[in-house]
């Protein structure tokens, strides 16, 4: 489960928050049943899990993502309403599911679960671009195992540059405007927007 809001920007351009929350994965740490060429029995070893399901997803939601909210949302920010937006997977939990309606007001934070528009995926801002360019990170490390895989996920994850995530979430910007362009529908061209070029030309817009 990756996590991301828009990154804030100083007056002066510097990165103030790069808008990370975090990534979480769906593994458990289970000991070896016997022994291999590759490791002794009760050796501990990571696994996925066995299903992402409804259980799952809420417990992530709730032990992980929720602590991670409340530990890096930038202080300076105004009220704290926040709006969770998650695709239309099985496995994911509606903000009237009964467990979470005792978690998602915490500590002056109000966390709202809604969903993307249907067949929409351009609304997804982590498919838009932000899983493309961690997957290019990962790729140059190579990894062997579930655990190696985590970790350079999580790395990758971490190397990702702020103006990259900044760059994605203009995409779903321009995204929203063609949609409203078609009235709510998804028979559009995404347009090239040529973000670098404005960018040098100090013509990006916020």
């Amino acid at each position: 489960m990756a996590a991301v809001a828009r990154p804030r920007w100083g007056q002066d351009g510097q990165c103030e928050w790069d808008g990370k929350l975090g990534i979480f994965p769906f593994t458990d740490a289970v000991a070896a049943k016997r022994t291999s060429k590759n490791r002794v029995k009760g050796t501990i070893e990571t696994k996925p899990i066995k299903s992402v399901n409804q259980i799952a997803t809420r417990a992530m939601l709730i032990n992980y993502l929720i602590p991670a909210i409340k530990e890096k949302w930038p202080p300076h920010e105004g009220e704290r309403v926040i709006y969770i937006i998650q695709d239309n997977a099985k496995a994911h939990i509606l903000q009237n599911d009964q467990e979470w309606q005792q978690h998602y007001k915490q500590d002056g934070f109000t966390l709202i679960l809604t969903q993307q528009p249907a067949n929409s995926p351009d609304c997804n801002i982590l498919d838009l671009g932000f899983f493309r360019s961690i997957q290019s990170l990962m790729h140059k490390k190579m990894p062997k195992t579930v655990e190696d895989l985590s970790g350079v996920v999580t790395e990758a994850y971490n190397e990702l540059h702020a103006k990259t995530l900044s760059n994605v979430w203009m995409s779903l910007q321009y995204v929203g405007n063609e949609i409203l362009k078609h009235k709510g529908d998804n028979d559009y061209q995404l347009p090239h927007n040529k973000k670098k070029i404005l960018e040098d030309e100090g013509n990006l817009p916020e």
